[in-house]
């Protein structure tokens, strides 16, 4: 029976929407397409910073160097390159229903600010019984050792557990220590997916 619902952010809560303000932002600094998301995200810097080797203070000053950004030229690039992103309130909507009967928590691979994200930036924290990310952990999804703190610390074993994810990868990782897990896609009915699993979820309203 499960009794705890686990959930990615980026992705899925909180989704990039269009990257039309990112490839602005590469065709104004002349960069090639794709150059910003692996200068924060996938490359080593990013990767650094989402395991816990890099602070995010860290890794957004190697970008101000590695542009040749003043201070409002890298405020403008972090405004630019996360402007396409938006919170799903509809499925958080549909986690807060959820919390009412189950465990709800978060793991995220994330830089070290993932706390102040969901707490002030996009204000979902409150809706979550606990928040795990890379960066506090150390670790990194798929790695196992992620998904099994999780599970101990919220009293569960695995069988009690799905995870929603959107990277394939990452849905592997769960279901290879015993979690049911479902791979988020947009447009997916994420209530019917979790009702085959015996998740009884509370109508809207």
């Amino acid at each position: 029976m499960i009794k705890a619902i686990i959930f990615d952010v980026g992705g899925v809560l909180i989704r990039t929407e269009t990257r039309n303000a990112r490839a602005n932002l590469e065709a104004r600094l002349g960069l090639a397409p794709g150059a910003a998301e692996m200068l924060v995200f996938n490359g080593p810097l990013g990767i650094q910073a989402q395991s816990g080797a890099l602070t995010s203070q860290a890794l957004w000053a190697a970008v101000q160097a590695e542009l040749q950004l003043d201070a409002a030229g890298l405020a403008a690039f972090r405004a630019e390159f996360f402007g396409g992103d938006r919170l799903d309130t509809e499925l958080l909507a549909l986690v807060r229903r959820l919390h009412e009967r189950y465990q709800t928590a978060i793991i995220s691979n994330a830089m070290d600010d993932l706390l102040e994200v969901v707490t002030n930036q996009y204000p979902l924290a409150d809706a979550f019984d606990l928040i795990v990310g890379s960066a506090y952990q150390k670790v990194m999804k798929p790695a196992p050792e992620i998904f099994l703190w999780t599970l101990a610390q919220l009293g569960r074993e695995p069988h009690e557990a799905v995870f929603i994810d959107d990277f394939a990868h990452n849905i592997a990782g769960a279901r290879a220590v015993g979690m049911a897990a479902i791979h988020y896609q947009p447009g997916i009915d994420l209530a019917a997916e979790l009702a085959a699993l015996g998740v009884e979820v509370l109508d809207a309203g």
